[in-house]
C-alpha cells in the first residue's frame, strides 16, 4: 500500500511540476460569417463584444471543438468546415493561452441565450460596436482591413 501512494506522490509531482512551469490551455474562436457581417457574442460573465469559441477538451481536436461550442453557444446547426486563420499567444496570470481562430463561412444557426451567452450580434467587420473587445479589433482589422498579423492576442 505505502509502494502505492509513493509512486502517486511521484506522478503528481511530475505532473504538477510540469503544469507549473509550462501551462498551456488551447481554445478556439471563431469568425463565424453570415451575408457579410460576422457574429459577436456577449457573455454573462465577461465584458464586451467576443468571438464566439472555447476550450479545447483534451485529446479534442480544435475544429471539433470549436463546431461543439458553436453548437453550445450560438445553436451552430450548418456550416462550411472550419478554415484555420492563425494561431495567437494570450498571455495570462497563472498559463499561456494558445488561441486557435478560425473562419466559418454559410453558418445557419438559432441564437438562444443562455446562462453563459446573453446575446449576439450580427456585426459588420469594418464598423464594430464600441465595447467590442480589443482582441477582436486587431483579429477583424487584419482580417477585414489588410493589417499585418500578431502573434498575440
Amino acid at each position: 500500500m505505502l509502494r502505492i501512494f509513493q509512486q502517486a506522490i511521484a506522478i503528481a509531482t511530475r505532473y504538477s511540476r510540469a503544469l507549473l512551469l509550462h501551462p498551456t490551455d488551447i481554445g478556439a474562436a471563431a469568425v463565424v460569417e453570415q451575408d457579410g457581417k460576422v457574429v459577436l457574442v456577449r457573455h454573462s460573465y465577461k465584458a464586451g463584444w467576443l468571438f464566439p469559441g472555447g476550450a479545447v477538451e483534451r485529446n479534442e481536436p480544435p475544429a471539433d471543438a470549436l463546431l461543439r461550442e458553436l453548437r453550445e453557444e450560438i445553436g451552430l446547426t450548418h456550416s462550411d468546415s472550419p478554415v484555420l486563420i492563425g494561431a495567437f499567444i494570450r498571455p495570462g496570470i497563472w498559463a499561456s493561452n494558445l488561441v486557435l481562430l478560425y473562419r466559418v463561412s454559410s453558418a445557419v444557426f438559432s441564437f438562444k441565450p443562455s446562462w453563459e451567452i446573453c446575446e449576439l450580434v450580427l456585426a459588420d467587420p469594418r464598423t464594430l460596436p464600441p465595447d467590442t473587445g480589443p482582441a477582436v479589433r486587431r483579429r477583424l482589422g487584419e482580417i477585414y482591413g489588410g493589417q499585418p498579423q500578431a502573434g498575440r492576442w
